[in-house]
């Protein structure tokens, strides 16, 4: 896998050995590192879960797990240790722009920002970049 935008990713459902689990509907970021923790995940019983990143294989048909036991319980622990990427959307990027995408390298690390400014769409590298967030949460 290349570099994937975040916005893609929310698209793919979770699958193990293809029956789906669940779809995500955010993921959490470590902005200090631009570290991509995991997904925050509606499972088919509507309950919420986190998938940490290492857990799974994001392809570009689904994100695939080995086992349902890695989608966890204890969500609110995980978004205490981490930003909702939801919530930095359309937030400023320094002088760039606004947040409309991120990109995710296949370790899931955070490699570029997608910004907006003045309707003009560029991606800048994400080390060093601080986003102010628009919202608190997306869950």
């Amino acid at each position: 896998m290349g570099s994937r935008p975040v916005t893609r990713l929310l698209h793919l459902p979770v699958r193990l050995h293809g029956i789906q689990l669940g779809q995500p509907i955010d993921v959490l970021l470590d902005v200090a590192s631009w570290q991509m923790l995991g997904f925050v995940v509606r499972c088919g019983d509507e309950t919420m879960r986190f998938l940490p990143f290492a857990a799974c294989n994001p392809s570009d048909e689904d994100i695939a797990v080995q086992s349902a036991l890695m989608l966890l319980e204890d969500v609110a622990f995980y978004e205490k240790r981490g930003v909702s990427f939801r919530s930095l959307l359309n937030g400023t990027v320094g002088i760039h722009g606004s947040l409309v995408d991120a990109w995710v390298a296949q370790g899931g690390a955070v490699a570029e920002l997608e910004v907006d400014r003045d309707g003009t769409r560029r991606r800048i590298p994400a080390a060093g970049q601080r986003v102010a967030a628009t919202r608190a949460s997306a869950a």
